[in-house]
C-alpha cells in the first residue's frame, strides 16, 4: 500500500482529485484502493465511481484484426456494439464491424494488454494498432443505481430492458462524447464509461453531481468482489 505522495511512472489524468486515498500499485502506475470510507463495499453496490484510467487499453481495426484477435486467444463479439468478458477478467468491446477495443483486467494489473501493444508489428495485413492510453480516460460507475444516473447526463436509454450485460453505447453524456459497456463484476451492475482524457475532470465532477441523489461516493478498487 502507498500514500498519494508516492511517485510512479504514469499517473491517472484525475490523479489530482484522489487526494487523501489510499493508492496500490498497479504495474508501473498507480490506481486508488481505498478513500478510507466506513463501508465502500456497499457505496459500490449502491452507486459509486472508480477512476480505471491507468489499467491497460488498446484498440485494433481493420478487415484482418477479428482473424488476428481470434489467433491471440480472444473471444470476439458477433455484432458491433456489444462486448464479451474473457475468462482473465478482460473485456473485448467491438465498436464497428472491423474495430475492437481491448480493455485490461485487475487480475493480472492490465499486463496481457500491455503485451499486445508491445508485441504488435504491421505485417502487410489490414490490422493496424490504435493506442487508447493516452487517448482515453476510463471510469467505472457501479451499483443499482448506474442507469439512473446516466439518465440525467444521457439521451439513450442505459437501463437493464433496453441495454442488458454485454452491451454497448457509443454516445454523449454531459456533452462529451463516450463510449459505454453494461459489463457487471459478478453480481455487481457496472457501467464502463471511456471518455477523451482531456474530458476526464469534467466527466469525473458531473457524474458525482449526477450521483449525489442516491447518495453515490467515489471508492476505490478495494470495494469491488
Amino acid at each position: 500500500m502507498t500514500t498519494q505522495a508516492e511517485h510512479f511512472s504514469e499517473r491517472s489524468p484525475l490523479h489530482s482529485l484522489h487526494s487523501g486515498a489510499r493508492l496500490g500499485k498497479l504495474g508501473d502506475c498507480s490506481i486508488v484502493t481505498s478513500y478510507g470510507g466506513s463501508d465502500e463495499a456497499a457505496t459500490a453496490a449502491r452507486c459509486a465511481l472508480l477512476d480505471f484510467s491507468n489499467l491497460a487499453r488498446v484498440g485494433f481495426r481493420g478487415e484482418a484484426a477479428a482473424s488476428y484477435l481470434g489467433a491471440r486467444g480472444y473471444e470476439l463479439p458477433d455484432a458491433p456494439n456489444q462486448a464479451l468478458s474473457q475468462n482473465d477478467g478482460g473485456q473485448v468491446l467491438r465498436l464497428s464491424q472491423n474495430e475492437y477495443l481491448l480493455l485490461g483486467s485487475l487480475l493480472d494489473a492490465g499486463s496481457r494488454i500491455r503485451q499486445e501493444e508491445r508485441e504488435w508489428q504491421y505485417d502487410g495485413r489490414a490490422n493496424y494498432l490504435l493506442p487508447r492510453q493516452d487517448s482515453h480516460a476510463w471510469l467505472l460507475l457501479s451499483g443499482q443505481y448506474g442507469s439512473q444516473v446516466m439518465a440525467k447526463l444521457c439521451g439513450v436509454d442505459l437501463g437493464a430492458e433496453a441495454f442488458g450485460p454485454g452491451s454497448v453505447a457509443q454516445t454523449s453524456a454531459a456533452r462529451i462524447n463516450v463510449i459505454v459497456a453494461n459489463l457487471p463484476l459478478g453480481e455487481l451492475p457496472c457501467l464502463h464509461i471511456l471518455c477523451d482524457r482531456a474530458s476526464a475532470h469534467y466527466l469525473w465532477g458531473a457524474l458525482l453531481d449526477a450521483m449525489q441523489e442516491f447518495d453515490g461516493q467515489p471508492v476505490g478498487i478495494d470495494a469491488l468482489p
